[in-house]
């Protein structure tokens, strides 16, 4: 029997397999981003400059972890496949350390930092070489440029529910618990058993397709790293990116501190945050079909346009309880809905450009620096508002002073959106076009017949 799947049109199973696969990383990637910061200053009191700088410690290791795994599994060979078998057998191991992560041991300060930079480099090797692999299917279960945004649109279809569980339920979740820490805890454990199952159950559904003409890969990954990196269209992209995400971080980082201390609405966070997160899945539906009629590039900036300015207004919300919030929540979810689907798909647009010319699918390793500038730029984030925090004078849990809220008020909107309104001008130019892509993809054909007549 032919398991194979054949290029371009992919049938429904496949994107709702392949999709299924996000739902646990969505719920814990949320979860990080959102409250992460918020558990080791507010629930195991660990002072923001300190877990801030173990952070960073922990990501610096993505210099390393990431490209190394993009190459490696672009050289993996085995009878579950070249990708799927990094989900498989890095399932469990990865629920286990999610669960770690949630936790901080009662220690001084230097054993504090130790277990908090550890903690995270465990949990981001084991992430790392689950996802670059499952991101790296985007590219290989179909070559087509439409496609492809169509597969990106199932897998944030269900992945953008499982990330508003992340950033809604967990407060509500632990709050349930009479102490924060217990809460997490749970956090923890429950999110790290539905990252592993769900993985586990998109392996099992889905079938990597054989890939025509591929030379060997690299045999360094020294050398696969640096072909990347030349790769112009990839650079473009991956700079613009960067930005783009430092300004996501800051805000998903500080959402949690902005409810509750600038808008005094502590108990509304859920609903400010479900708000927003219901409106990107109700809006990705709109952007896939835009970018049907338009290039990427530009399409992808027009979302990022609208969600700097919904970022921008949070800037000048008074320091009280305000409707205007939700409306804010609800501009900002339909804007930043692009950011699910875009740069995802033109991340696989690119490795079809390297295919043509080295005639190598380095798949693995484009996602795999993609992931890297995807967590350099939230490491710096992070360590940015623990020190930023810090410098401003923030306290636990107390009514800030006005230097705080101000802090919490400019690395929340200003900063992110002025971030986002300078790579505009990228996107709109980006090269890959629809016209370019096709160009691409007729040479990648006519290579491939070639080699089956062979």
């Amino acid at each position: 029997m032919n398991n194979e799947i054949p290029a371009g049109k992919l049938p429904t199973r496949t994107k709702f397999f392949y999709g299924v696969g996000d739902l646990g990383n969505a719920t814990v990637n949320s979860a990080i981003q959102f409250f992460l910061m918020k558990f080791y200053t507010d629930a195991a009191l660990v002072v923001p400059a300190l877990a801030g700088s173990a952070l960073l410690i922990g990501k610096i290791w993505d210099a390393i972890n990431d490209p190394l795994a993009g190459w490696y599994t672009d050289k993996a060979k085995s009878r579950f496949g070249k990708r799927r078998v990094f989900m498989i057998f890095g399932a469990i191991p990865l629920g286990l350390s999610i669960a770690l992560l949630w936790y901080v041991p009662p220690a001084g300060r230097i054993w504090t930092f130790v277990w908090i930079a550890l903690t995270f480099m465990l949990f981001d090797t084991l992430w790392t070489f689950t996802n670059v692999p499952y991101y790296a299917l985007t590219s290989e279960l179909t070559d087509d440029y439409d496609e492809r945004s169509a597969l990106i649109s199932y897998r944030m279809a269900l992945a953008v529910p499982a990330y508003l569980v992340g950033a809604a339920l967990t407060p509500a979740i632990v709050g349930l618990f009479a102490l924060q820490r217990t809460g997490f805890a749970f956090i923890g454990i429950a999110y790290g058993a539905l990252a592993a199952v769900v993985l586990l159950i998109s392996a099992a559904g889905i079938r990597e397709r054989g890939v025509a003409a591929v030379a060997p890969s690299e045999a360094s990954p020294i050398r696969s790293f640096g072909i990347a990196l030349r790769n112009k269209p990839f650079l473009w992209l991956c700079g613009t990116y960067l930005v783009m995400n430092i300004a996501f971080a800051f805000v998903k980082t500080l959402m949690a501190y902005y409810v509750e201390y600038q808008l005094l609405m502590k108990e509304q966070t859920s609903l400010v945050m479900g708000l927003m997160l219901i409106c990107v899945t109700a809006s990705i539906p709109f952007w896939r079909w835009l970018g049907q009629k338009m290039d990427k590039g530009p399409a992808y900036a027009l979302g990022m346009a609208i969600g700097a300015l919904a970022i921008a207004i949070t800037f000048f919300l008074p320091h009280q309880q305000t409707s205007l919030v939700y409306l804010v929540a609800v501009l900002g979810g339909f804007g930043l809905a692009a950011q699910w689907i875009f740069p995802w798909s033109m991340v696989a647009d690119v490795a079809d450009f390297d295919r043509a010319e080295t005639g190598q699918q380095r798949s693995g390793m484009y996602y795999g620096v993609w992931g890297l500038a995807t967590k350099v730029s939230e490491a710096l984030a992070l360590a940015a508002v623990g020190w930023i925090l810090t410098g401003v004078g923030y306290a636990p849990n107390v009514e800030q002073t006005p230097q705080a809220l101000l802090g919490i008020r400019a690395f929340f909107g200003l900063v992110p959106a002025a971030c986002i309104i300078v790579t505009l001008p990228l996107l709109i130019r980006y090269p890959i076009t629809r016209k370019s892509h096709a160009e691409v993809r007729a040479k990648l054909e006519a290579s491939e017949s070639q080699a089956s007549a062979k």
